[in-house]
């Protein structure tokens, strides 16, 4: 099993806005782990601590091909969010009671981040004052009723409905004719909380090394990874690899990398009072391209979207670290949604990769039939909180534990596909660009194109339950 090494990504403003740790040696001559990890992002990280919750003596080495956090898990929004979203999908293969376990443990998943972040004094700026799921457009108005409705069918309330005008007087925007709220979310500095989870890892006992690219797994008993400069024999694999994963066939099969992009303001001061966004709260609307932003612990806007840009054979290239084109649409939802900026607030910007399933609900297995391999991809953009869940689940599968979180459905589950190249980039691009045609008819308030909602369809869903 080969890999593709990629270029680091440019740096977020996270990444750029605090001083990081010192680096971790690369692998060199020949090493030997119990449990080896590839790639240290929140997956990896919250994998390795698990299993030295469960196994402290356990050999676990990370070997991660940039700097932990330098992939996804340092250059998202932030939004530590909840399962309650999609929570419709998820009865779709689970039982009620599952369900019920999987959506009730990544609410809990949030106020854990938080003791976990107050227990080892990691300053990640996590701040719990909710979220905001918006219309920003009559044809987006109710779309949360779907998912309300699940929900109300399991017994749960998640949400609260609000009013129009409480929606515009919280956002502190007049484009919002909608929305609920779920008070458990929370925001992130991502990039500290990677910094923290990491040097809570090495206090355990768990060795990393960066600057470590994997570039060729020999499957066995030992597996072996090689990289450039040397070699880890392990009795055990986990890859947390993101976007990265589709560098295998298997994997590129059930995701597909999209790219997100980030543009952040300069610190508003007193402005945060006149436009009103005053509560610290997150918020998203109901695209399927969708706009998602926050505020900063030092006053700034950090507005993102979900741009859906894609590259031939899913390579992570340079669209998914700084898109000229994907950055200047969400630079216009920024000043679309806050009207009173003025033109110069933007003062970094950036890119990211998104490892997308079809359902946008991780899935978790065995890479080729080994049962040595084991793998959790397809955060879709809303790993933050549960990838703390994802950590218990792989940690559970490489200890061979028999508990519910190996057992859960999650596991090996059937995942609707994406088609094979150039099937997958064609095809990708034409539903991308109806997409951006749907919605841009829609928040004009004009009918879109018959062809475009056609072919719209044919697209992941996002956020929310696909109806």
């Amino acid at each position: 099993m080969k890999f593709r090494i990629s270029k680091p990504l440019k740096r977020s403003y996270w990444q750029d806005s605090m001083v990081s740790s010192e680096p971790c040696p690369p692998l060199v001559g020949e090493s030997r782990a119990d449990v080896a990890i590839i790639g240290g992002g929140f997956v990896g990280l919250w994998t390795a601590l698990t299993i030295k919750q469960h196994e402290p003596d356990c050999r676990v080495v990370l070997l991660e091909q940039d700097v932990c956090g330098g992939g996804a898990s340092g250059r998202n929004g932030g939004f530590v969010m909840s399962w309650w979203p999609k929570i419709g999908t998820i009865r779709s293969f689970c039982t009620v009671e599952e369900a019920l376990f999987l959506g009730r443990s990544a609410e809990v998943a949030i106020s854990e981040l938080g003791e976990f972040c107050n227990q080892h004094g990691i300053d990640a700026h996590f701040v719990q004052k909710g979220w905001l799921w918006t219309a920003t457009t009559p044809a987006h108005v109710d779309s949360w009723n779907g998912t309300l409705q699940a929900c109300e069918k399991l017994g749960v309330r998640p949400f609260e409905r609000l009013s129009p005008e409480e929606v515009r007087r919280r956002t502190g925007s007049p484009v919002h004719l909608g929305g609920v709220f779920e008070a458990s979310n929370a925001t992130v500095q991502p990039y500290a909380l990677v910094q923290g989870m990491r040097r809570v890892a090495l206090e355990a006992g768990v060795v990393i090394h960066e600057q470590s690219a994997v570039e060729r797994i020999e499957p066995g008993t030992p597996a072996k990874l090689i990289s450039r400069a040397g070699a880890l024999a392990a009795d055990r694999v986990v890859l947390a690899t993101n976007a990265w994963s589709a560098v295998l066939p298997e994997l590129l099969r059930l995701i597909t990398p999209v790219n997100s992009s980030i543009v952040v303001t300069r610190p508003l001061g007193d402005q945060f009072d006149e436009i009103g966004w005053t509560g610290g709260e997150s918020i998203t609307d109901s695209q399927l391209l969708v706009d998602y932003y926050r505020t900063t612990r030092d006053g700034r806007i950090a507005f993102g979207k979900g741009t859906g840009a894609i590259a031939y054979r899913s390579e992570i290239n340079g669209v998914f670290s700084e898109d000229a084109d994907s950055i200047a649409l969400t630079s216009a939802d920024l000043f679309s949604t806050y009207p009173d900026l003025d033109g110069n607030v933007v003062a970094d910007s950036w890119s990211g990769p998104v490892d997308r399933t079809y359902d946008s609900l991780p899935v978790f297995g065995r890479l080729g039939g080994q049962p040595n391999l084991f793998y959790g991809i397809g955060w879709s953009g809303n790993g933050v909180g549960p990838s703390r869940l994802g950590g218990r689940i792989l940690a559970g599968l490489a200890l061979g534990r028999d508990d519910e979180w190996s057992r859960c459905s999650l596991v090996g589950r059937a995942c609707k596909g994406f088609p094979p190249e150039p099937f997958r980039y064609l095809g990708g691009r034409m539903v991308r660009n109806a997409v951006l045609r749907k919605e841009r008819a829609e928040l004009q308030s004009k009918p879109p194109a018959l062809f475009d909602k056609l072919l719209a369809r044919l697209a992941p869903s996002g956020l929310e339950d696909k109806s």
